[in-house]
């Protein structure tokens, strides 16, 4: 257990960050409104709490500001080491120049303390390329932009080089979309074959709902409805079908879902559509001449892996050969857009067996690979029942990360999206990699946060961005509550876009 001691409620955020960064796995417990001084004289002896059936505190840490603008100050005590002090300049709270000598200041004591260096630095959000293409839209020069990244926010050469570079391929894909008049669509679909052992997301077993998928295909076409209304007058450039699995869906309720949407909403200017066809498991032949019937441009195919034996622990239900199959057909019907999601720190895999993935997915030769580094949340299984699974191995390395950018390389792929998420295997990243032609839209616009995005169904999160914010408005997660309550849902979009 990590203890933070803060004398004001300020910056815990990036502090936290930083700390699940440097010392992944470990829970962090704050407490706020401390007197410096008493903290100071007791933290040593939080150590003596080790081995009296209490978790073991392997770091202490206390962050002091000023009343006034001045020098705040860091200590740093770890069981065996000296303690740490270290003074950061202070100007007011929530100052943005503060927050960079704040995290400066903590990130090289905590470097010193593990004798690590964090790939990228400072940064602690989720979207790292937000700052490279705030930077060329100022009109800032390359040179300038790297700087930033190495000398302020202390990323590594490599990342800072990896985030420009896709800064400036998302800057000239999205250069077409109109931001004012324009919108996309997710529609999302809650339900899966099975819940793979390190998932978070909202799903739900299909075998428990499909005698009540009439009542949430109704709520759906409820939010459908009311979005062809209210959005009469903007652009549609971006549909996205997410989950979940949204191939759980029988072809006859996949059929009608698509068949909705083309009903009642304004395909013209439709530059993407993109269904997860996620789970081999869920494919089907009669499934797929569904998608081909309506105007979908993009599918992914998503194995995380070619081995077997990790399919089985993580627990997908269908192997490789499955996953080979489906590839297989979906080509012969004719998708020319098929991405395929892989995630490297699986449990108990090595080098070679991500080798061998990267090479069985060569062989395929698939428009869009997206590399995922295992992503431990609170709500996975993998991290609920920690001591079920102990021991099993994951870890995700930047040689890793640098095998399959090298074989998306082979493949004729450049990167074209990058995203982060908390407790990620390495503190690495996410990388979408496409061949020309055939990158993402709506991954770029999701991470950027350039268009509005209207979303529908349970869990689902609508995000409005205007002229200077942006705000959301939540669908309820569980499904059944969505559905009674779908008039609240629509409700809540209506006020978050001032509509009567």
């Amino acid at each position: 257990m990590i203890q933070i001691g803060l004398t004001k409620d300020a910056y815990e955020y990036e502090i936290r960050g930083l700390l699940m960064a440097f010392y992944p796995g470990v829970s962090i417990q704050a407490q706020k409104g401390i007197d410096p001084e008493a903290y100071c004289a007791a933290a040593p002896h939080e150590f003596s709490r080790e081995g009296q059936g209490q978790e073991p505190v392997a770091l202490a840490a206390g962050f002091f500001y000023p009343e006034r603008e001045g020098q705040g100050r860091i200590v740093i005590w770890e069981p065996g080491k000296s303690a740490q002090e270290e003074p950061f300049s202070f100007h007011s709270l929530r100052d943005k120049e503060t927050k960079t000598n704040l995290k400066q200041t903590l990130y090289r004591m905590l470097s010193r303390q593990t004798g690590k260096k964090l790939p990228w630095g400072t940064l602690t959000g989720i979207r790292p390329t937000k700052i490279p293409m705030a930077m060329l839209e100022e009109g800032k020069s390359r040179e300038e932009i790297l700087y930033h990244m190495e000398e302020e926010l202390l990323c590594s050469r490599e990342k800072a080089v990896l985030s420009l570079e896709i800064a400036q391929r998302e800057k000239e894909i999205l250069r077409e979309l109109d931001y004012e008049n324009g919108y996309s669509l997710y529609i999302g679909i809650p339900f899966c074959p099975t819940t793979c052992l390190y998932c978070s997301f909202t799903s739900y077993p299909i075998a428990s709902w499909e005698k009540r998928m009439e009542e949430y295909l109704g709520a759906l076409f409820r939010e459908i409805d009311y979005t062809a209304e209210y959005f009469r007058d903007k652009r549609l450039n971006t549909i996205y079908f997410g989950g979940g699995t949204p191939t759980t869906l029988s072809a006859e309720c996949l059929d009608r879902l698509l068949g909705r949407v083309e009903e009642k909403l304004d395909l013209r200017y439709l530059k993407e559509y993109t269904v997860e066809a996620g789970r081999p498991d869920s494919v089907t032949e009669e499934k797929l001449d569904v998608l081909r019937r309506h105007p979908v441009t993009r599918i992914s195919i998503n194995p995380q892996t070619m081995k077997d034996e990790t399919l089985q622990i993580i627990g997908r239900r269908h192997t490789v050969r499955q996953v080979k199959e489906v590839y297989f057909m979906a080509r012969d019907k004719g998708f020319d857009n098929i991405n395929m999601d892989l995630i490297l720190g699986l449990p108990n895999e090595d080098e070679e067996d991500v080798r061998h993935t990267m090479e069985e997915i060569e062989a395929l030769g698939p428009d869009n690979v997206t590399i995922h580094s295992l992503a431990l949340k609170r709500a996975a299984r993998l991290n609920m029942f920690r001591e079920a699974y102990k021991g099993l191995k994951m870890e995700n390395t930047e040689a890793l990360m640098d095998m399959t950018a090298g074989y998306a390389a082979r493949m004729g792929m450049e990167p074209y999206y990058l995203y982060r998420q908390k407790n990620m295997a390495g503190n690495l990243e996410n990388v979408g990699y496409a061949v020309p032609g055939k990158a993402g839209i709506y991954n770029i616009l999701i991470m950027e946060e350039k268009q509005t995005i209207v979303a529908l169904g349970a869990g689902a999160t609508t995000k409005a961005v205007f002229a200077d914010r942006i705000e959301r408005a939540e669908n309820v997660k569980d499904v059944a509550t969505y559905i009674a309550n779908i008039e609240e849902m629509i409700a809540r979009k209506k006020r978050l876009f001032g509509q009567k």
